[in-house]
């Protein structure tokens, strides 16, 4: 292919693989920060098999996130300034709880009873501080990132209802990693998660086609309104599925703990394919597309080279640690 041929399909190469990464790193990262918040309401002798559930995976989840900045910083620069610019502050807030909970996670280990609970919580802290600054970020970029006080309302609504959704991803997995009372208390705590987390997915749904003619004329111009229907449908049907599944849980002989975390992944899975669709060709909105933003030809064909490397190696060695941890979290040890 020439330059010119190259210039119009890598940019959307790699806006695929920046969204797959996103999308891995929500589902995956999401379980754990979830489960992170969940600490609030659990019982001491509680959090080490919480942890123990989450601990062979939870360092890794966060390569997606790497993997993400990185693909948005080489392939798209223009966009990674002007979006870390915009959201420079809630970016250091998430960096900083990023932190915080890698720090408590080693130390509650390490510690006495007294101060690992000063461990836990700020394991909690950590990891709803990333929580709800991704969902404050999120939100300004659904508003284009405006700094209006409308925009501003948005964004922390937004980011109580993604550490909503982030929470229910973390009961469903405490649902399929745990048994017991943990298990039982983990599927009142999905129940109560899910609704907050469809509001949160309504109100994007709504507010995103209102602050865009584009994006309005993409969802609601016939014959797209027709085509596009099974999206919002199959989701509110996916909502109904899991209050009916969670109403039924624990199962007898645990045949069931499988549900709820794979409806969750649909759930997650369907609400960014529909924020997909709407932004798309726009990496930042209504200002760059994925060809203005793009690095010159050249440089993404050598990157996408590495990438074709790299992204099996992550695949391969995720899977291979969640075969080798599958089954249910085992007592916590250190030794």
């Amino acid at each position: 292919m020439d330059s010119l041929d190259s210039g119009i399909w890598l940019p959307v190469v790699f806006a695929g693989l920046m969204g797959l990464s996103i999308l891995i790193y929500v589902v995956l990262d999401g379980y754990d920060l979830g489960v992170g918040m969940l600490f609030v309401g659990a019982e001491d002798a509680e959090k080490d098999r919480m942890i123990a559930s989450i601990g062979p995976f939870w360092d890794a989840n966060e390569t997606w996130l790497v993997l993400a900045v990185g693909l948005l910083l080489v392939a798209f620069p223009l966009a990674h300034g002007t979006i870390l610019t915009a959201l420079y502050l809630p970016v250091a807030v998430m960096l900083a709880g990023l932190i915080l909970r890698g720090v408590a996670f080693e130390f509650r280990a390490k510690v006495r009873l007294q101060q690992k609970r000063s461990w836990n919580r700020a394991f909690f802290l950590g990891s709803a501080m990333t929580a709800l600054s991704q969902g404050y970020m999120l939100g300004l970029y659904v508003m284009g990132l405006e700094r209006s006080l409308e925009a501003q309302a948005f964004a922390v609504l937004t980011g109580i209802c993604l550490a909503a959704g982030y929470v229910f991803i973390g009961a469903c997995w405490l649902i399929l990693k745990t048994e017991g009372e943990l298990q039982r208390r983990a599927v009142a705590w999905a129940r109560r998660a899910l609704w907050f987390t469809a509001l949160g997915m309504l109100a994007v749904s709504i507010t995103t086609p209102l602050v865009s003619e584009r994006i309005f004329d993409k969802w609601f111009e016939f014959p797209k309104i027709v085509l596009l229907a099974p999206l919002p449908i199959v989701t509110g049907l996916l909502f109904i599925g899991l209050e009916i599944a969670l109403r039924h849980l624990p199962s007898a002989e645990d045949k069931w703990s499988w549900l709820p975390f794979a409806g969750a992944v649909g759930v997650f899975a369907l609400g960014f394919n529909g924020l997909a669709y709407s932004f798309y060709p726009y990496v930042v909105p209504e200002r760059l597309t994925i060809w203005e933003a793009a690095s010159a030809p050249e440089s993404l064909m050598i990157i996408l080279v590495g990438t074709l490397f790299v992204i099996p190696i992550i695949l391969g060695y995720t899977a291979f640690a969640y075969r080798v941890f599958r089954g249910k979290a085992t007592e916590l040890r250190y030794d």
